[in-house]
């Protein structure tokens, strides 16, 4: 308790300077646990809302009938089922102009698909550069807070005849909490950041791979409609 009060009367006894760079970083560190708190909860309902899906659609239900239970929720449609959803709509659309080739239809849904892999993972992603910057800057913020800090306490020696390490001490004990503040602020930024982009992959992966497999589902069936 006392080590928690000796660190909060060191801040308020700070520089302006000094303050102005620990309010800052304060600032960072909020923002970013905002952030982390939010991403966790988006990409954990990105990779159930996969699972669900994917196991609904291999189940062997009638994909017509999925398309129009998917296409029924309106704009609110995301993730697997979005990028089902986008190609399955451009594939009939395409499919109705009979004069078409095959291979024309079969690379609009693609197309469509692909765009709709990238809106969803660029949406996954939105803010995320956030923590990186976070993690790669509030260090050296934090060190420019302690440098100061530092200058401001030796130049205080210029007026003084003896001077000695116990009048320096609480100026450059203020000066380091803005190094060890940057430092809370940078390292849980950057372990989420790197955690949170290999989920990212994973689920782009799955987007990816999901759309060659229905692509595949998709080329078998123009096939058997020209066998027909």
């Amino acid at each position: 308790m006392n080590g928690s009060l000796n660190i909060l009367d060191l801040v308020l006894h700070a520089s302006l300077p000094v303050k102005m760079v620990m309010l800052l970083l304060i600032g960072f560190s909020f923002a970013s646990w905002v952030i982390i708190f939010r991403k966790k909860a988006m990409l954990d309902g990105a990779m159930s809302d996969a699972d669900a899906f994917e196991e609904r659609f291999w189940s062997g239900t009638d994909l017509a009938a999925l398309f129009r239970e998917v296409s029924g929720r309106g704009d609110g449609v995301r993730g697997l089922e979005g990028v089902f959803e986008a190609g399955f709509r451009e594939f009939a659309r395409q499919r109705q102009r009979k004069t078409l080739d095959p291979r024309i239809v079969l690379e609009g849904a693609q197309r469509a698909m692909r765009v709709a892999v990238t809106r969803e993972v660029d949406r996954l992603e939105r803010n995320l550069e956030f923590l990186a910057n976070v993690g790669s800057i509030s260090p050296y913020v934090g060190l420019f807070g302690t440098v100061w800090g530092i200058m401001a306490a030796f130049q205080g020696l210029g007026s003084v005849k003896e001077a000695t390490i116990a009048m320096v001490a609480p100026g450059i004990s203020e000066a380091l909490v803005a190094t060890a503040m940057g430092l809370f602020a940078a390292i849980p930024a950057v372990w989420v950041y790197n955690r949170y982009s290999t989920k990212l992959e994973r689920i782009s992966t799955r987007y990816d791979t999901f759309q060659e497999e229905f692509s595949s589902i998709l080329q078998r069936q123009i096939q058997a409609d020209e066998r027909a």
